[in-house]
């Protein structure tokens, strides 16, 4: 029997260490941990994600899975609850860090069951009603800076990264190195670096709307090990 980890992380304000120092803070250990990173829990199901397909093929009668809370296995209300039954329906117990939920198939009686299904489906509806709140606040808030005519310009989510980083994070994706270890010299996470790396464009223009392109800093030098 395994305890295993999942963890989502969708943006740059979300990364797999808090998730995991969150769940050994409430006392879980684990056997395994899986992720999926820059991963819509909206329009991207558990079963077509590339590490939520592992959790399907991995997960045996008895293991416990733990999440930080149901909004990390999706945003679809639909796609939580088929997830969360299935998974009980194979013997697994579910186990949130926030509010120390369990959910898992062991009750036969009839009353406790319609309670554990119901608290399933409203965590599965707050879930998904926070996720379609939080994409009309962004549409309201573009539409409001387009209604002004340039007077208050549009500039997106705030880069977490700036020139400097962007091009020590170019250079190393030169020389090979892998996403970790870029990471851990420049202090940048791993979607970040994806998104430099797919699509560096859009990266300068994100530092251009808010005046970071010509904020840069002269790089020390730096040895041959790159360190």
């Amino acid at each position: 029997m395994s305890v295993i980890l999942y963890a989502r992380v969708s943006t740059a304000d979300q990364t797999l260490a808090h998730q995991q120092t969150q769940a050994e803070s409430a006392g879980f250990k684990f056997d395994r941990i899986i992720a999926d990173e820059g991963v819509s829990g909206v329009s991207v199901p558990l079963r077509e994600r590339a590490e939520g397909r592992r959790l399907f093929d991995i997960l045996r009668s008895g293991d416990t899975l733990v999440v930080r809370w149901v909004d990390r296995l999706g945003r679809n209300y639909a796609d939580v609850t088929d997830t969360i039954r299935d998974f009980m329906r194979r013997g697994v117990v579910i186990k949130t860090i926030i509010n120390g939920l369990t959910f898992d198939g062991a009750t036969n009686d009839p009353v406790q069951m319609a309670v554990r299904d119901a608290l399933i489906a409203f965590m599965a509806a707050t879930a998904q009603a926070q996720a379609e709140a939080t994409k009309e606040a962004q549409k309201a808030g573009i539409a409001h800076a387009k209604a002004t005519d340039g007077t208050i310009k549009y500039r997106g989510r705030k880069p977490g990264f700036d020139r400097e980083q962007f091009e020590r994070v170019r250079e190393l994706l030169a020389q090979d190195t892998g996403a970790s270890e870029i990471a851990k010299l420049t202090g940048v996470t791993r979607q970040t670096i994806y998104r430099i790396k797919d699509r560096p464009a859009e990266q300068i223009k994100a530092l251009e709307m808010w005046g970071l392109w010509s904020a840069r800093r002269p790089l020390e030098p730096r040895s041959s090990s790159g360190l």
